[in-house]
């Protein structure tokens, strides 16, 4: 016969059992909601990402603007009237002769995202290649590390998976990402037999089994006829017309987008025409941010990084080059813009970033883990939400 105290202890056990049950469910329950909160709230905002270079902009113009002491003949090379040139982007104030070189990147960029790379401010950012030339940087942006074996500006297909390739995999965006640019060698430097994105290189339309339509043929008559200042090359405007076209009839998500006459200019020893396609890379820009700002889907889903492959010499002589033994080639900015991008501004001070950390934040803009893929690749920038 059981007796009563048993009962009772038995009765209280339950109670309290049952009480910690109840605790342990409300607590899976709040646990799950804020669970929920947390990853909605993390859900990135972006849907469309647009990677931009500038090749070759030194972070010295990006940050103050035109370098008065080159704005003349005997250092700068230019052609152009130096009163003219002086005129439309000298002042007196290094704040006030950027916006007039880049009035896109500092009124709009600035303003409404956020900048790295002004090392007067303590902002440092480098290439971790060796090389500190065009293939290599191209290489460890969009692969997230540098390739020890990947030489100077070679033929060769790259070996290494990049995340455009990566992101190319996934059903959502198959299909949807492209590569546009100046270069020829961004056919190699994405590896198109391997990766099959779709790519405008260079003095050629991408190969279709379609008749080339009235637009398409000028654009290719253009291509053949119009010299080159680099051989297969093309003008920085001939990359823009099919790009706008292919942004309003294809809606690409993902995309990649090389200017490259500023690299190509300064090789040449021709300041003023360095200027005047950094200004019109900046307008080029701002015409894309434009054009796809006005369409559904990319209205505020939609965010872009503009950075430079490499840096440069400095000095009255070496602003023309880069390379592994030129300091200064191994400095390099980035600019970010989008919706899930506080609006900074400027960064001042530490942490310092690398180049290398580019194709993991492409992916994670996307909700997409690059380093899963690629574990060598360098994490993402600290651009994503309160920094």
């Amino acid at each position: 016969m059981t007796s009563p105290l048993n009962i009772d202890t038995s009765a209280a056990q339950a109670r309290r059992s049952g009480a910690r049950a109840g605790a342990w469910l409300a607590a899976g329950v709040a646990a799950l909601a804020a669970f929920i909160s947390t990853s909605t709230a993390a859900a990135p905002k972006t849907r469309n990402v647009v990677l931009i270079v500038l090749d070759g902009v030194r972070w010295q113009e990006t940050f103050s603007g035109a370098d008065p002491s080159l704005i003349n003949e005997k250092h700068g090379g230019i052609w152009e009237s130096e009163a003219t040139l002086r005129q439309r982007f000298m002042a007196d104030d290094p704040l006030k002769r950027r916006e007039l070189l880049f009035p896109f990147l500092w009124d709009v960029v600035a303003t409404q995202g956020q900048i790295f790379g002004n090392q007067w401010l303590g902002s440092i950012g480098q290439v971790t290649n060796a090389h500190r030339t065009s293939y290599p940087g191209y290489s460890e942006m969009s692969t997230g590390h540098a390739d020890p074996s990947i030489g100077e500006d070679e033929q060769r297909p790259n070996p290494n998976l990049n995340v455009f390739e990566w992101l190319n995999r996934r059903p959502d965006l198959a299909g949807k990402v492209a590569i546009f640019g100046s270069w020829h060698l961004y056919r190699e430097i994405f590896n198109t037999p391997r990766s099959h994105l779709y790519i405008q290189a260079g003095a050629a339309l991408p190969p279709t089994d379609a008749t080339p339509t009235p637009r398409q043929a000028l654009m290719n008559r253009l291509y053949q006829t119009t010299p080159a200042l680099e051989e297969g090359d093309v003008l920085d405007a001939f990359v823009q017309v099919p790009l706008l076209d292919y942004v309003q009839s294809a809606h690409p998500r993902v995309l990649f987008v090389g200017y490259g006459e500023t690299d190509d200019w300064a090789h040449s020893g021709r300041y003023d025409l360095v200027l005047e396609s950094a200004h019109h890379s900046d307008g080029f820009v701002r015409e894309l941010w434009d054009t796809m700002q006005a369409m559904p889907e990319y209205r505020d889903q939609t965010t872009f990084i503009i950075t430079t492959d490499h840096g440069r010499g400095s000095g009255l002589v070496n602003w023309k080059e880069h390379g592994a033994q030129l300091k200064g080639s191994e400095n390099i900015w980035i600019a970010v813009i989008g919706p899930d991008t506080p609006p900074l501004g400027e960064r001042h001070g530490p942490p310092a970033f690398k180049q290398a950390q580019i194709a993991a934040t492409i992916a994670a803009l996307l909700g997409s883990d690059y380093r899963s893929a690629e574990p060598k690749a360098a994490p993402p920038l600290p651009v994503m939400g309160a920094n």
